[in-house]
Formats: structure tokens, C-alpha cells, sequence
């Protein structure tokens, strides 16, 4: 670390009433792992205040003070300040007290003999979270802000993915133009969202009108969309006006196109060609004001080749095409879609935010989400409403992912994957070789953390323990 520099940007907060100690762990801090910007409180009724008044990267708590407590602090911060990491350094190795801690909201929990060096190790690995999330929150706005003549349009879209990013540029080029737009992507991804900003951008004071054509036969297709006059057929009436008037002028946003039955491919083809419709039951015509934007999650390629949808329909559709990638090519996101996903089930349950466990994260990461954007959604909001206080519980997660069960022994779970077979070499490797080569797969998957990995494998973390030190 340079001279002069000061680590970390935001103060870290020492609260210990013993003002030797914290002399001495300031000193420490400094020379042994470059931390030089500290806070000292020996007051512990001092230390809402000083949270107020200044930001700060952590907080390291004792436990033994005179009232408040720690135990007194500890739900307190963990409630008004959610994002701030506390991490328990207390003079009592106690395996009840250390459990206690954990579910009042502590980020981790120390003694103070604990070894140095692993002791710093787990403070500059929280510290190293936290930068993390602020880069990434600094990338996502940096990126919405940088290049785009309407950030503002896309401000609903949860993003830092340089990819997103450039697909925003393109929807701002083709924002002024009238022929439809195709959005690809797997179920679950934001297509309706990309719609919606494209709605934004174009025609943000008309009408926005979604229809979801997956189940329409050809005649509720038709009138659906075109609607009807008085007498059209049995049971007419009263005039309907179709979903292509009430979007004059703005957009129409056809969702789920590649389950459109063949007949009404043919009349939405005729749609996009003459820019123009007859209500059902009428000889007049009447033109198309509207938008077109059309989504879809199938393989339309593959969907021609099979002969269930028209390829005149496909290239007419596809004069603006936008794919959105999925989720687990987008891991930077992850982070941030946990954060904002947090705040709006809090929001919606009348909760404080929880403080979720720093491995959360890098758990999400070895995981393929078939579902994407909505599965995360829905694993946020499950553990969001079984958490009751403290820092939010891993086991949620864990059986989502299915990563759940028993490991204090070895386990026959299998280990995530696409279901496919793996391919070999002629020659083949070594059971140790594929072993070895395994466990450094799931350790860089697991960013490290041998918990995890154990769990990817399908093995306890003792017995990961044990194959990693006979490897060395």
C-alpha cells in the first residue's frame, strides 16, 4: 500500500471501553494488514451518534461494556443500519454466545485470542464485500449515466452488465423507428421490461397495452387484438374495441409470440405488412397506430425448422431484434438484484431490511438459474418472509439451489449441472486427476470457500478438508 493512502475508503468503527485495547488493535490493524482509517469509541453510549454522523465500512463490537452492551448495540445497528457489516470481537470463547451473536445480525464473531492472522484474514475478506458492492453499485451507475441519452428510461432494469449495457444503446437507436421489435430471451429474464423501456423512450405519455397471446385460439387471437362491431356473430351485442386501437400511438407488446397458432400467424404477417386491420364484422379498414413489439422465450429457428411457426412472420418480426442474456451470464448482477430484491420484500412485509451473510453472494454464483431474474425474486422473497431477526438465514438458499441436506457426513448428493453426460478424452485420466481437477472447478466456483464447495461436491467440508491437505 502507498504511502499516505488511506484504507478503507469509509472509517472502520472500533467500540471496546478499554482504551489501551483500542490503541493497541489500531496499531495492529495498521501494520499487519494496512488498515489505517479507524475510528475509536470507548464510549458505547456514544455509538449511535457517531453512526449517524459518519459512514463506516464496519463496525467491531465488544461484547463486555458498560451498559449499552454490545449485546444491547448489537440488534440496534443491525436494524437501522442493514448495509453495515458488525463484526463481534469479544474476550469470550463461547460457543452459545457466538450463536447468539450471529442471530442478532453479526456479520462474524472473534475472540480476542484468536490468531492474528486469521483474524485479519476474515476482516479483510468482509472489507473486500463491501468494496465490491460499492464498485459494483458505482459500475451500474456509471454505466446507465455514460453513453445514454435517456438513462432515465431504464432505470427500472437492475443492472451493472457491460452486455445490458450496450443492448440500452441499441434501444435508443431504434427507439424512433416504427417497425417491430423482436426481445428473445429465456422465461424469467425482463423481456416485458426492455419492452416497457422501449415505451419509454419513444412514447412515454401514450399508451402502454401487453397482451399475452399464449393460449389465444385464431378467433380470440382475432378479436382480441382487432376487436368486433355490433352483430359480427352470435352474442355481438356491443361494439369491442381491439387491443390495437387502445394502443394507438403508443405501444403494443405481444408477449409469448412463439406459441401463436399458425392461422393467426398469418393475420398478424398481414398486420406487419399493410399497417392496417378490420375489426371483426366490419368491410372498412382501419390503420395501424401502434408499435409493435413482440417477445418471445422459444427458439424460432428451431420452431420454422419443425414447421410451427412462418418464416415470413420470423424475418418480418425480426427487423429490430434484441437478445437478452440470461442470468447466469450476467454474475456481476447478482449482488445487486439481492440487494434491490431485499429492500422490496422489507418494503412490501413491513420489515427492516436483513443483513444477509457475505457467502450469500458467492452461494447465488455456482448456481445456473433456469429461471433467472424470477427465481431470484422468489428466493429473496421466500427467505425474506420465513426471517424474523438477525442476519438473514443461508438454509433458504441452500434448499433452492439444492445445496440443502446433511453434511456433517459424506453424502451421495449429486453436484449441479445440466443434466448431460461428460465427455472423456481416448486416453482417461486418473480417478485422482478427475478428483483433484473437480475440487479446483467447485473452489473457484465457490470463490474459495470451502463450505460451499463441499456442498457443490456432495462431500462434507471436513472430508474436502481432509482430500485438500492429502493433495498438498
Amino acid at each position: 500500500m502507498s504511502a499516505g493512502k488511506i484504507y478503507p475508503q469509509l472509517p472502520i468503527l472500533l467500540v471496546d471501553d478499554e482504551l489501551d485495547w483500542l490503541e493497541s488493535f489500531s496499531f495492529i490493524l495498521e501494520y499487519n494488514a494496512g488498515i489505517n482509517n479507524v475510528i475509536q469509541c470507548s464510549q458505547s453510549s456514544q455509538v449511535m451518534d457517531v453512526l449517524q454522523q459518519q459512514p463506516v465500512s464496519m463496525v467491531i463490537l465488544d461484547m463486555t461494556m458498560p451498559p449499552p452492551t454490545g449485546e444491547d448495540l448489537l440488534p440496534q445497528i443491525t436494524q437501522d443500519y442493514p448495509d453495515v457489516p458488525v463484526v463481534v470481537l469479544s474476550g469470550l470463547d463461547q460457543l452459545d454466545t457466538a450463536v447468539k451473536c450471529m442471530k442478532l445480525g453479526a456479520c462474524d464473531y472473534f475472540t480476542k485470542t484468536t490468531e492474528i492472522r486469521h483474524l485479519l484474514a476474515g476482516l479483510k475478506r468482509i472489507l473486500e464485500q463491501q468494496d465490491l458492492r460499492r464498485e459494483l453499485q458505482t459500475l451500474k451507475n456509471g454505466l446507465l449515466n455514460s453513453g445514454l441519452d435517456h438513462p432515465e428510461a431504464f432505470e427500472a432494469i437492475v443492472t451493472c452488465s457491460s452486455a445490458m449495457h450496450s443492448l440500452f444503446r441499441y434501444l435508443e437507436a431504434v427507439s424512433t423507428s416504427y417497425e417491430p421489435v423482436l426481445i428473445t430471451g429465456e422465461s424469467g429474464v425482463g423481456k416485458e421490461l426492455i419492452a416497457q423501456a422501449l415505451h419509454r423512450l419513444g412514447c412515454p405519455d401514450e399508451p402502454w397495452v401487453a397482451v399475452n397471446v399464449a393460449g389465444l385460439d385464431d378467433s380470440a387471437f382475432s378479436d382480441t387484438l382487432f376487436g368486433h362491431v355490433r352483430g359480427a356473430f352470435t352474442g355481438a351485442d356491443r361494439a369491442r374495441e381491439g387491443m390495437i386501437s387502445k394502443a394507438a400511438g403508443g405501444v403494443l407488446f405481444l408477449d409469448e409470440i412463439g406459441d401463436l397458432p399458425l392461422q393467426a400467424q398469418i393475420k398478424l404477417l398481414r398486420l406487419l405488412q399493410e399497417r392496417e386491420y378490420f375489426p371483426l364484422g366490419s368491410d372498412t379498414p382501419r390503420i395501424v397506430e401502434a408499435r409493435i413489439v413482440c417477445a418471445t422465450n422459444c427458439d424460432l429457428a428451431q420452431k420454422q425448422a419443425q414447421g410451427s411457426f412462418r418464416k415470413d412472420l420470423y424475418y418480418r418480426l425480426c427487423s429490430h431484434q434484441v437478445a437478452l442474456p440470461p442470468l447466469r451470464n450476467r454474475p456481476e448482477d447478482i449482488p445487486l438484484l439481492l440487494d434491490y430484491f431485499l429492500r422490496m420484500a422489507a418494503e412490501e412485509m413491513a420489515k427492516n431490511v436483513p443483513a444477509y451473510p457475505t457467502q450469500l453472494p458467492i452461494l447465488l454464483n455456482t448456481y445456473h438459474f433456469p429461471g433467472n431474474i424470477r427465481e431470484l425474486r422468489a428466493m429473496v422473497f421466500d427467505a425474506a418472509s420465513q426471517h424474523r431477526q438477525g442476519i438473514l438465514a443461508m438454509e433458504v438458499f441452500r434448499n433452492a439451489v439444492g445445496l440443502s441436506g446433511d453434511m456433517d457426513k459424506e453424502s451421495t448428493a449429486q453436484p449441479l449441472g445440466e443434466g448431460g453426460k461428460l465427455s472423456f478424452p481416448e486416453k482417461l485420466p486418473t480417478l485422482e486427476r478427475v478428483a483433484s481437477q473437480l475440487i479446483d472447478e467447485a473452489l473457484r466456483r465457490a470463490k474459495g470457500n470451502q463450505s460451499i464447495a463441499a456442498r457443490m461436491l456432495g462431500i462434507s467440508q471436513p472430508a474436502l478438508s481432509r482430500r485438500l491437505k492429502k493433495g498438498q
